[in-house]
């Protein structure tokens, strides 16, 4: 059972990213404050998930938050600070949209930067352990899929409507065969060294 807040009383902002380890398309991160009374049966870390358990969730999400939002760092950000910062930077660009100020923020994993002299917590596996997280996991990763998906029309052969970008095998044999697009991450290994190809 998830945690709905860390302390009573004060207005919290739970922040995710989802999109670090891809080779290609942006990272997206969220930031969430639920009511305190939210509930949800199901609502869980995004990855413990099913596609459908997701989407039903975002549904619910959007309709009960006192507040959300969703940030992006594209491809050429990530390549210019690295997907640490810019993963941290899309949590702020997030932060930056609420419309409610949040007295402090719950983040996922063990790495942020201050923003706006807020007061942050960083907790490993953060997002199966409180409810504010798993929501903003829950946004970042289906906002994504859905930039994915659209995306991948245009370059069918990358299976980014399976993969979303990460590196499976198909996805890494494609970018040894064909190149890579504009979408990749060119400061990320592309290729797999056991295909012995190199771009």
């Amino acid at each position: 059972m998830l945690l709905r807040c860390d302390k009573p009383g004060r207005i919290e902002a739970g922040c995710d990213e989802a999109g670090r380890g891809c080779l290609a398309g942006p990272v997206f991160a969220a930031a969430v404050i639920l009511p305190e009374n939210f509930t949800s049966g199901i609502l869980n870390d995004s990855k413990q998930l099913t596609e459908k358990q997701r989407y039903s969730l975002r549904e619910l999400i959007l309709k009960e938050a006192l507040s959300w939002a969703v940030g992006i760092c594209d491809q050429t950000e990530i390549d210019q600070i690295n997907i640490l910062n810019a993963s941290i930077l899309a949590m702020h660009k997030a932060l930056g949209q609420l419309t409610l100020l949040p007295q402090h923020i719950l983040v996922d994993g063990n790495r942020f930067k201050p923003y706006e002299q807020i007061p942050h917590t960083c907790l490993v596996k953060g997002d199966g352990r409180y409810m504010s997280i798993a929501a903003a996991s829950i946004l970042a990763k289906t906002y994504r899929d859905d930039y994915m998906m659209k995306i991948h029309s245009d370059f069918p052969e990358y299976g980014w409507n399976r993969n979303k970008g990460y590196p499976t095998e198909k996805h890494q044999e494609a970018i040894s065969l064909l190149g890579i697009t504009e979408h990749h991450r060119k400061s990320f290994r592309l290729a797999d060294p056991q295909l012995k190809l190199s771009l």
